[in-house]
């Protein structure tokens, strides 16, 4: 157990790699195969993974390419933890707004599908675009286990945070070179 920890942590960022390819991939899928259009806190929280993928590629792309003996830098670890904080806080407030806790912002309304801009009007009007369904933020398309995908997203986001902090915080002995 100790020697997959040690793994996990020294190369953490090719893990929060996969892990948030793999958040985006499935994210994509409910949209294109399940035929669940996101909404306007669904995209937000989609950015922070995007992010995670920026932060977490140079860092694995750094320690692979400059033969870093140590694993990839502590600093990146604790950049993801604060970016998959970000991502829990984005979707604890959309969970929260599906959940009738709050209110959400009138962005998040659904509204009028014919809102669009002059631009995506006259794409319309010519017929070069397809009116796309404008989803609320507060309906739930989709829940497992009385949880929906913001719900879900929270605790996947807060556990990505904490291997963050872990992998940041690894023991020195988990960062030395083997000889």
């Amino acid at each position: 157990m100790t020697r997959l920890y040690q793994r996990l942590t020294r190369w953490w960022t090719a893990f929060a790699l996969a892990a948030s390819l793999a958040m985006l991939g499935a994210a994509h899928a409910f949209e294109r195969f399940a035929g669940l259009p996101p909404c306007n806190l669904c995209l937000k929280q989609r950015e922070v993974y995007w992010a995670a993928v920026a932060i977490a590629g140079a860092a694995t792309f750094w320690a692979v390419f400059s033969r870093a003996s140590r694993g990839t830098p502590r600093i990146a670890s604790f950049l993801l933890a604060a970016v998959f904080f970000t991502g829990a806080i984005t979707a604890g407030y959309h969970a929260g707004g599906e959940l009738k806790w709050w209110a959400l912002p009138a962005t998040c309304s659904g509204g009028d599908p014919l809102a669009f801009n002059l631009e995506g009007l006259s794409a319309l009007a010519a017929g070069t675009t397809e009116m796309k369904p404008v989803v609320g933020c507060g309906d739930v398309p989709w829940s497992l286990l009385g949880i929906s995908m913001a719900g879900w997203n929270v605790l996947i986001s807060l556990a990505l945070a904490i291997f963050s902090l872990l992998a940041a915080k690894r023991p020195k002995d988990a960062r030395a070179p083997k000889v």
